[in-house]
């Protein structure tokens, strides 16, 4: 089986307290959130929606997740209001068997080198994991956003 076939058993409403690990003020900033799983094109994708807020200010995000299966590669494009703005961010990661889903995808920031940005996601019968990671240039991962989801 493949994530996605695991993300279309997981289709329907989710919801979690979102944990940011606010890179302002190096707190825990926790908020309520709901994520809707959803097939399109006939299951060739799956959209994760998700709603969460920030200091009280609603915040909302989208990732569509694909497979190429000859290539095994995934792949997908993520946009959000709080971290992405009016920008998308392509991600890619291995496409092996299983539950677990791990993307890589890079953001400009200026005057510096860019920085990496991980999205892990796995879900299983009774919850979905949804984590991303700031990457440092030289490579140190840091916890950005964690969030277990549950129906």
């Amino acid at each position: 089986m493949t994530i996605l076939d695991f993300l279309g058993g997981a289709a329907g409403t989710w919801r979690a307290t979102s944990v940011l690990k606010d890179p302002m003020n190096n707190l825990d900033e926790k908020s309520d959130s709901t994520m809707l799983v959803s097939s399109v094109l006939g299951g060739r994708f799956m959209r994760l929606d998700y709603v969460w807020s920030y200091q009280g200010k609603p915040q909302e995000g989208s990732l569509l997740v694909g497979l190429e299966s000859k290539a095994e590669k995934a792949s997908a494009c993520w946009v959000d209001t709080w971290h992405m703005g009016h920008a998308m961010m392509l991600l890619t990661g291995p496409a092996a068997p299983g539950r677990e889903l791990s993307l890589l995808g890079s953001y400009a920031a200026p005057p510096g080198p860019d920085w990496g940005w991980r999205i892990r996601i796995e879900p299983k019968e009774d919850e979905l994991s949804f984590m991303m990671f700031n990457i440092w240039p030289e490579g140190r991962e840091d916890l950005a956003v964690e969030a277990i989801y549950r129906r």
